[in-house]
């Protein structure tokens, strides 16, 4: 078992390596994670931090079954799923829009009922599975491990350890935004703060869909 675990471990380090990458870019799920954290509370961001290592999970999973392959290679499922995820970060940007007008929080961050936590999880889960990047680069990253040799295990390891690399990375970025210091930022600061994420998700939706149009045209 050492030997064949030596042959793949450099691929399997060069995927957790690009895991690793994407767990420190900022995207629509990382940006959810951080204004959940500052402006609701270290639990919430929390739940929202686990839907989305979930979703991770997920597409991990799917990509190993060829899934993913097969769903960026079909046109209509390729579209809809980038409109839809599309207009989900636009509605996610119109939030914190009229918090900022208002100058309020996202939502009060006391006495979490365990419902609302579940929405938190839903909110994070449904960010990462309509984020159709996601798709491609769960693609790419099963390309990096899976040589047409490679047996079944090296994939079942590396989507188990990328799920453990999901869960730590998104849990950090909650925790680490629901401290005292930058909770007192965002107190100070959460119009700004708010609008700035706001006009992220309504540019990185817009962006999506706009994009979207572009290359179904291009194709048609």
């Amino acid at each position: 078992m050492v030997e064949p675990l030596m042959e793949y471990a450099p691929y399997l380090l060069a995927g957790y390596f690009a895991m690793s990458l994407g767990l420190v870019s900022p995207g629509p799920n990382i940006l959810a994670i951080v204004g959940t954290s500052m402006g609701v509370s270290r639990r919430a961001g929390v739940a929202l931090a686990c839907g989305v290592s979930t979703g991770s999970f997920i597409w991990a999973s799917l990509a190993v079954m060829g899934v993913t392959a097969l769903m960026a290679a079909y046109a209509p499922i390729a579209f809809g799923l980038k409109v839809a995820g599309g207009l989900y970060l636009i509605w996610l940007g119109t939030k914190y829009l009229r918090a900022a007008r208002r100058n309020i929080y996202i939502a009060a961050g006391d006495g979490l009922r365990e419902s609302r936590l579940r929405q938190y999880f839903m909110r994070g889960f449904t960010i990462q599975m309509t984020n159709p990047k996601a798709i491609l680069s769960w693609i790419a990253m099963i390309a990096i491990v899976s040589r047409p040799d490679a047996p079944l295990w090296v994939s079942v390891v590396y989507v188990a350890g990328c799920t453990v690399l999901a869960f730590a990375g998104h849990i950090a970025w909650a925790v680490l935004f629901s401290t005292g210091a930058v909770v007192a930022f965002y107190d100070r600061f959460k119009r700004i703060v708010n609008s700035v994420l706001g006009a992220l998700f309504g540019a990185l939706g817009m962006g999506l869909i706009l994009s979207t149009f572009r290359s179904g045209a291009k194709t048609s």
